[in-house]
C-alpha cells in the first residue's frame, strides 16, 4: 500500500537517524517544503570533532553535549546551502526539546511531526503554540 506523505517522510527521518552517533538517542530529521526535501540532520558532533561512538558521551547535567540535534543540523545544512525554511514542516524521529523547539521557530518551520514522545518538555509546547506552529505525533512505526 501507498504511504501518506507524513509516514513517507517519517520513514526517511528513520533512515538519516541511522547516521546518529549518538546512541543515547538516534534522532532523524527532515525538513520539507511542497512535498520536496529540503535538508536532512542527525545527531552528530560538530564538522572534524570526535564522536560519542569513537570518544564516549561528554555529559553535562545527564544531557550529552558533545553533539548537536537533528533539528538543528537540519537547520544549519540549510543555511550552508543558501536554503529557505519558511514555511517547511519538520519531520522529526523524537520530540524536539527546547533548543532545537527556538531554533524551528526562527527558522520558520510550520508544522512538526513527530514520533517518539522524548522528554515532553511544556515550555517547549508553549512555546510552539504560542508560535502557531502545529505539533502531531505520527503513528508511523519504524519496524
Amino acid at each position: 500500500m501507498r504511504p501518506d506523505w507524513d509516514s513517507y517522510f517519517m520513514k526517511i527521518a528513520y533512515a538519516v537517524s541511522e547516521r546518529s552517533t549518538c546512541d543515547r538517542a538516534l534522532v532523524g530529521c527532515v525538513l520539507v517544503l511542497d512535498k520536496r526535501i529540503l535538508t536532512t540532520g542527525f545527531n552528530g558532533s560538530p564538522a572534524g570533532q570526535e564522536h560519542c561512538d569513537e570518544a564516549g558521551h561528554l555529559m553535562v547535567d545527564g544531557h550529552c553535549v558533545r553533539t548537536i540535534h537533528a533539528e538543528t543540523n537540519a537547520i544549519i545544512q540549510a543555511a550552508l546551502h543558501g536554503i529557505s525554511t519558511r514555511g517547511a514542516t519538520c519531520y522529526v524521529t523524537h520530540l524536539p526539546c527546547i533548543n532545537c523547539t527556538k531554533v524551528l521557530i526562527n527558522a520558520g518551520v510550520t508544522r512538526i511531526v513527530y514520533h517518539v514522545a522524548y522528554r515532553k518538555d511544556e515550555n517547549a509546547e508553549k512555546f510552539l503554540k504560542s508560535a502557531k506552529i502545529e505539533l502531531t505525533q505520527s503513528e508511523f512505526s519504524p519496524e
